[in-house]
């Protein structure tokens, strides 16, 4: 039974090897007027646009986080100046046709996903949302109601809680302090007028990017961007923060009373277009599945622990560990122990191998979609190129033992714990180190 699944990895592993190849012999880059537009032609009767707007948290104040999110999706579901948001959400439900926006930490998107078929009129579309918004005032409230329920409903959920609170504990008075998709106090602030002067001064050519993935013809395309997108104003660059890595020890216990408690641990991590960026990617993974063995099917101590790197970031990524569990002291000593024991020992070649494999698989079997490709597209050209993601097969592949070995111990010194739940289970000397024992933790009642 071995033998016929290691036969099945090693079919899949071919067609993902095959796949990788022909898709980089089908993308390319070029400009229209200014505009950088990155195409990847590919055989199918689904098209997939996406335009990226760098800078994300970069681009406001703590004050008005989640005007970005609010921003683009206003633009998308309030109509244009040419057509009502009534025939346009009409117009694109007849044809099928999504038009979505969202934003990170580090830049915006709106995207659009259509039928070959309907490509003329969804662009028609697509392209006059973002150039011609309405910023209909009667969706402006219908909208502000949604974005600050669900900001309450994401405050109130004990992840979420933790996790912005990592976030403000590693990068305080940082950019990635701030929350993408506002809290109820910066979004009840906002008005239609910060909204529409917040637009007009991001979204311009130096900030952005058109991905195109699809069956179209080059000319036509460029002829469309030509008198539409290219012709969006020029403009400015986004002021990028220094990079920030996890060098001092500052911890943070965050009282709440719950039943289950919630532990976040922050590592520094390379970016991923580093040399050491896919190496990270497999030996945190491979973490993971330790966590899970160690924590859970060993010791019960959590339904679901876990370990990954964070590559999304692109100025700061940085890795993390994570449990939920009621008995805290232990669980931090049992993560903290296998941290120490993969500085002394290292991982395996048999982990090695199996995680390339797998990790292999579960990457292209996500990258079905064309709206998948084109977001992969999108977030390796703002990591250090789109080519990154054309070349993650070999890349995988090139890993060996030492490069896993090395990562892990270069970036597991310093951990800086975030915890969410009773102060009573845990205290300082809890927060043991890899190599030291943490100090300075501050103790936030709420």
């Amino acid at each position: 039974m071995k033998k016929r699944n290691y036969i099945y990895i090693s079919i899949a592993l071919l067609m993902v090897l095959f796949i990788g190849k022909t898709n980089a012999q089908g993308t390319m880059e070029f400009e229209v007027n200014g505009l950088k537009v990155i195409y990847k032609q590919v055989p199918k009767e689904i098209v997939s646009v996406r335009l990226f707007i760098n800078g994300g948290t970069a681009n406001y104040s703590v004050e008005q986080e989640g005007i970005e999110n609010f921003a683009f999706n206003l633009a998308i579901n309030g109509g244009t100046k040419n057509i009502d948001r009534f025939e346009f959400a009409s117009q694109l439900e007849k044809m099928g046709t999504t038009i979505a926006a969202g934003t990170n930490y580090d830049y915006g998107f709106i995207n659009m996903v259509c039928i070959k078929q309907n490509w003329n009129l969804s662009w028609d579309l697509f392209s006059d949302a973002i150039i011609n918004p309405a910023f209909s005032g009667d969706e402006f409230i219908n909208l502000k109601e949604q974005l600050i329920a669900a900001a309450k409903q994401a405050e109130s959920d004990p992840d979420e809680s933790l996790r912005r609170a990592a976030m403000e504990n590693v990068f305080a008075g940082k950019n990635y302090a701030k929350i993408p998709n506002g809290t109820e106090t910066s979004l009840s602030t906002l008005t239609l007028e910060d909204l529409k002067t917040y637009y007009t001064n991001t979204v311009g050519k130096e900030r952005s990017f058109l991905v195109v993935v699809g069956d179209l013809e080059i000319n036509d395309l460029k002829e469309k961007i030509k008198s539409s997108l290219a012709q969006l104003p020029e403009g400015t660059l986004p002021k990028i923060e220094e990079r920030t890595m996890i060098t001092e020890v500052k911890n943070s216990i965050q009282e709440r009373d719950i039943a289950t408690n919630y532990i976040r641990g922050y590592m520094s991590a390379p970016k991923m277009d580093e040399e050491d960026g896919v190496a990270m990617l497999l030996a945190m993974s491979i973490l993971r599945s330790r966590y899970f063995i160690e924590l859970r099917t060993k010791r019960s101590l959590s339904y679901a622990p876990s370990a990954g790197y964070a590559n999304s970031l692109i100025n700061s990524p940085y890795n993390y560990i994570y449990i939920s569990t009621t008995n805290p002291k232990e669980s931090i000593k049992v993560m903290v122990d296998e941290l120490k024991k993969l500085k002394k020992e290292g991982f395996s070649e048999e982990e090695l191998i199996n995680t390339q494999q797998k990790f292999l698989t579960s990457y292209y079997m996500g990258q079905e979609t064309l709206a998948s490709q084109s977001n992969s597209l999108g977030v390796a050209e703002l990591q250090g190129g789109w080519e990154m993601a054309e070349e993650f097969t070999s890349k995988v592949n090139s890993i060996t033992l030492e490069d896993i070995n090395r990562v892990i111990n270069k970036y597991s010194d310093v951990i800086d714990w975030t915890y969410l739940g009773k102060a009573e289970d845990i205290n300082e000397e809890d927060f043991l180190q890899p190599v030291e024992m943490t100090k300075n933790i501050k103790v936030d009642s709420k």
